[in-house]
């Protein structure tokens, strides 16, 4: 709703008589018998004037019939009692037998219809002509939904229209399926990098700081917030269509704030998981909802935030809760029917194999969460997935033991979602040390022999290297220099504890701190220089152990924990590690406060692109680390960036804010 008309005098705010008030019009309803039923009656005498008779929006307030649908009765009705003075629009006051009315007659009004009024026939630059129906238009573009179910991203050209649409896609999270986010792009080079410049931006209304990567695919951009998705013209960033549901009330942790970390698309779908844990599938075309699959019941503490993962006909997904408690698994849905066809559980029920390696009551409530996107190898048909810690994070009385398959990878068949193999980083977790970090599969010579890795700079502050066919664990090596909980690792991967490092009433130093050596946010790897780039943060934490027990709707790490101030944060530092040798290369130090989570993305053009701490989009060069290029955002980063190739143009995009901002080279 549209902010309200007001007068000030004297500091005072005097509503004009009559004023449309962030789209409620501010008069006493009038008297009953004028023809309109009573729900209209207050319709027409308080919205209408800014909403329009048919709730399509005017000159003083947006259309209102996409939004009453995601709303229950209640909130309307408090809606259009109490205001939203946050945006802008006051306390009104409606009364509640006049509200009642009012939200019956709302959930009446629809979309305008003007398919009649948009059919269009045009004729392309090439010759051909397309009839469709018009949705959406400017003086340079058009979108056409054809008679022959293609959408047309037409340019102006003369009296004809020229098609566009993308040459390279980034389809899912990671872009590919492997993980490592290198783009073979080399459109946007060392050389000219200092060239680009915005072309687009997009901005999702009222939401917090997005922190997905944005996925394109025929010439189509997919954006996701918390229960809603976009689609955009790649090229422009003109809207396509919108979905959106209503979030989920009562619902905690991460997911009930509104985060969502992406979409996914195959064929001619577009899937998202929503905050209280489904999984949905929209036509990537048009927005309809095609299914809806419930993974778990989010009233058990279930959430979900990440990305899917399409593999074949299935699309992959997990979920979130693993701070409240919730038992973690994987599951596959069929990609045209919404049919689950497997399920894996982190954690085992008690008698199943594994399960011996819980003691105790915490198995009830034991985490292992799976909340980021996992990676896919094809040739070894092999789904690859990070597990989360185990509950409660920083107490492990209840759960003696090395509590499988919490703070692991596991590897996967994706045709049955049976284990292949696992590794856990770190066995009985009780620093929060999760496995939430990309694990990105590569190739490459090692130890003189070509092999098949799985690479990941871990939350705990290990670089690791594994043989991704059988698990072996073949090195690991300190990433960051504040790291005490451990002095090393086995020679089977195992960490060294060291003493002293664990949770206590009256707080422990540790490091890293809990929030990681490094986080979620994506990592990238350049076969051309052998580097793996990540960000970093060098910095401590207070751990504080508290006891509780495990209530539906409430958190249950079993402490808290703060920046040790005596050791405030080294600003974030991007390094780039040789992962033949775990050796770093070279740093990027940022100043700042520690507080971005923007990941990497690496380009065959030999640049290295990311969120730098201060709020600035930065480009590096993948070689040596020199700063080559910047664009200043103001905003602390939540996301990691993507690059796509649009009408012949390389675009490189993120998330920056509310924004996605897509670049490219000046013209």
């Amino acid at each position: 709703m549209t902010r309200f008309v007001r007068t000030i005098r004297r500091g005072a705010i005097l509503f004009r008589p009559f004023a449309c008030v962030a789209g409620v019009w501010l008069m006493a309803a009038p008297a009953a018998g004028q023809g309109l039923a009573p729900g209209e009656q207050s319709y027409v005498s308080r919205c209408a004037r800014c909403h329009g008779t048919d709730g399509s929006g005017g000159e003083f307030g947006p259309s209102i019939t996409a939004r009453v649908p995601i709303r229950s009765d209640e909130e309307l009705a408090t809606l259009f009692r109490d205001g939203l003075p946050a945006a802008g629009m006051p306390a009104v006051g409606v009364p509640g037998t006049e509200a009642a009315d009012l939200v019956r007659y709302v959930r009446t009004l629809r979309p305008r219809n003007r398919q009649a009024a948009e059919r269009r026939q045009v004729t392309l630059t090439d010759g051909r002509r397309i009839a469709g129906t018009v949705q959406n238009q400017s003086l340079l573009d058009l979108q056409l939904l054809g008679d022959d179910r293609q959408l047309y991203l037409l340019r102006k050209s003369g009296d004809q229209y020229r098609a566009v649409t993308s040459q390279a896609d980034w389809p899912s999270y990671n872009g590919e399926t492997r993980g490592y986010r290198h783009s073979p792009l080399t459109q946007i080079t060392t050389a000219n990098v200092g060239r680009v410049v915005p072309k687009w931006v997009f901005t999702l209304p009222n939401t917090a700081r997005l922190q997905g990567t944005p996925v394109v695919s025929q010439g189509v951009m997919y954006v996701t917030s918390g229960n809603e998705i976009y689609a955009l013209d790649a090229g422009s960033g003109r809207q396509v269509w919108r979905y959106q549901r209503q979030r989920t009330k009562g619902l905690i942790g991460n997911a009930g704030g509104g985060i969502n970390r992406g979409a996914a698309v195959a064929g001619e779908r577009v899937f998202m998981a929503t905050d209280n844990a489904h999984l949905i599938a929209l036509d990537r075309l048009t927005g309809a909802l095609l299914w809806d699959a419930e993974m778990a019941d989010w009233r058990q503490n279930y959430g979900a935030t990440g990305a899917p993962l399409p593999v074949g006909n299935l699309i992959i997904s997990g979920v979130s809760g693993g701070d409240e408690g919730v038992r973690g698994f994987i599951a596959a849905y069929d990609q045209a029917t919404g049919r689950e066809v497997w399920r894996f559980w982190t954690v085992p029920k008690p008698g199943e194999p594994g399960s011996n390696t819980w003691s105790g009551a915490a198995i009830e409530h034991p985490g292992g969460a799976t909340w980021l996107t996992g990676t896919y190898d094809p040739e070894l048909d092999t789904v690859y997935w990070p597990v989360g810690n185990p509950g409660p994070d920083f107490i492990g009385d209840e759960r003696q033991g090395d509590n499988l398959y919490t703070s692991s990878v596991v590897a996967l068949d994706p045709a049955r979602g049976t284990l292949k193999w696992h590794f856990q980083y770190v066995p009985h977790d009780v620093w929060d040390f999760d496995a939430q970090q990309t694990p990105a599969l590569v190739d490459m010579t090692w130890r003189g022999q070509p092999r098949k890795l799985l690479v990941q700079a871990h939350r705990n502050g290990f670089f690791y290297v594994l043989d991704r066919v059988t698990g072996q664990f073949l090195s690991g090596t300190p990433f960051v220099k504040n790291l005490t909980w451990a002095t090393g690792l086995t020679p089977e991967g195992r960490p060294i504890i060291a003493p002293g490092q664990q949770a206590t009433s009256e707080g422990q130093r540790i490091c890293p701190h809990v929030n990681g050596a490094t986080n979620w946010y994506s990592t990238a790897f350049n076969p051309a220089t052998g580097l793996y780039y990540v960000q970093t943060n060098e910095w401590c934490s207070i751990v504080t152990r508290t006891p509780m027990e495990w209530e539906a709707g409430k958190g249950f790490m079993g402490g808290s924990f703060r920046l040790a101030v005596d050791e405030p944060p080294t600003a974030r530092v991007l390094r780039a590690v040789d992962v033949a040798t775990g050796r770093t290369v070279f740093e990027v130090p940022q100043a700042g406060a520690g507080n971005s989570w923007g990941g990497t993305l690496s380009t065959a053009g030999g640049v290295v692109f990311f969120g730098e701490e201060s709020g600035s989009f930065a480009a590096i060069d993948a070689a040596d680390g020199r700063l080559l290029w910047s664009f200043q955002t103001s905003q602390f980063w939540k996301a990691s960036p993507m690059t796509y190739v649009f009408d012949s143009r390389q675009y490189v995009a993120v998330a920056a804010g509310s924004d996605v901002i897509a670049f490219g080279l000046a013209e």
